[in-house]
């Protein structure tokens, strides 16, 4: 019991920088898998805990976009077996009416099973560090590690077309290309002739991008601040492009689709532009709102336009996927080239994570993907 020391990169307080420390991982319960940490994606929500912005206890171990080999296995494990290839994904608690619908992404206890918690769904702990309690089980993972204590719910083989992938383009798919991809094939589904925007073009919004370009829609268009990252959703299938630093993204939306897009992906996070990209719409268009301020922000709305242009807007997450039937899929698009996941992952080793933050945060990495 408590046998295994691993490396993992622990936050002590709000604010404070990630350090290296030895700590103690748990033994796998019955439903449980350790998993050794290949690669691990670093996504917006780790720096927002980070920085105090989401509802995570600290001192803590964060990390939700992991992939590696599975080390061990609980007794009611079935799905998976020792030096299986593995994504780690979100957790949910299996139990409740969406869950058993196959929509684990809006598990009634997301939150707890996510965020709030620390540890696992019975308040028991995964982590500890110099003999204290070590808050864990981020997203059922915490796989800012060497190794990571997931459940076997959200833990997902690599298919055989995908085996050979290597794990930096493997990791990713747990959260941010899930989220991007699954907002536009599993929720706007936009039909032939549709216009599309995406206002973010991040590691969410270019996944979105990517998505969209698989499909005979009739404009693709991206918002964003930075040139460079507008070049790269040209290049990912954008038709056109707009600098919202340099003109009006409502305006030109509307000048560029002849009244406004069908279907807006906000994936920013960023409150004005949820209200731009609303703005935007064309009439009985769709808003999909994956980006995420800190809690409790509020965005300025224009209630009037909404109701008289017959508008919708719909908080999405996590590509509303249930993982183990879209990630094999996933995996499969990026095996086959259709979708280009490699053209937003840079690496760093998992001891420069200070640096990939950094990267992260200037534009540099659009999707940075730690290597223990």
């Amino acid at each position: 019991m408590m046998t295994r020391r691993v490396t993992a990169m622990t936050v002590s307080e709000p604010g404070a920088r990630f350090v290296r420390n030895e700590v103690v991982i748990d033994d796998p319960r019955a439903d449980e898998v350790l998993v050794r940490v290949q690669a691990v994606g670093m996504c917006h929500s780790d720096l927002a805990v980070r920085a105090g912005e989401f509802p995570f206890p600290l001192p803590g171990v964060v990390g939700h976009e992991g992939s590696g080999i599975v080390e061990s296995v609980g007794a009611d494990v079935t799905s998976l077996r020792v030096g299986d290839r593995v994504m780690l994904t979100f957790d949910s608690c299996g139990h409740c009416v969406n869950c058993v619908s196959n929509m684990p992404s809006r598990c009634r206890s997301f939150l707890a099973h996510n965020f709030t918690n620390g540890a696992r769904p019975d308040g028991s702990p995964t982590l500890w560090h110099d003999g204290q309690k070590l808050h864990g089980n981020f997203f059922g993972q915490s796989s800012f590690a060497t190794y990571a204590l997931a459940r076997e719910r959200n833990t997902v083989a690599v298919p055989d077309v995908a085996v050979d992938l290597a794990p930096e383009l493997l990791a990713p798919l747990g959260c941010g290309i899930q989220t991007g991809v699954g907002s536009v094939l599993n929720v706007l589904t936009p039909g032939a002739d549709s216009a599309v925007a995406v206002f973010g073009a991040g590691a969410v919004g270019l996944a979105a991008v990517m998505a969209a370009a698989l499909l005979p829609i009739r404009e693709l268009i991206v918002v964003d601040i930075q040139d460079s990252r507008l070049e790269l959703a040209k290049r990912l299938g954008a038709t056109k492009v707009v600098n919202s630093r340099s003109a009006d993204p409502v305006e030109a939306l509307k000048d560029l689709t002849s009244g406004g897009p069908d279907f807006v992906v906000e994936s920013s996070g960023v409150p004005t532009a949820l209200a731009q990209a609303i703005r935007s719409l064309g009439s009985g268009g769709t808003a999909g709102v994956v980006g995420v301020p800190p809690f409790g922000v509020t965005a300025p709305v224009d209630v009037a336009d909404i109701v008289n242009d017959s508008k919708r807007v719909v908080g999405i997450v996590e590509g509303q996927t249930n993982p183990p039937e879209f990630l094999p899929q996933l995996a499969g698009l990026v095996a086959s080239g259709k979708l280009p996941v490699g053209e937003l992952v840079k690496t760093f080793p998992l001891e420069e994570i200070e640096r990939a933050a950094e990267a992260m945060k200037s534009g540099e990495a659009i999707k940075p993907v730690l290597i223990p």
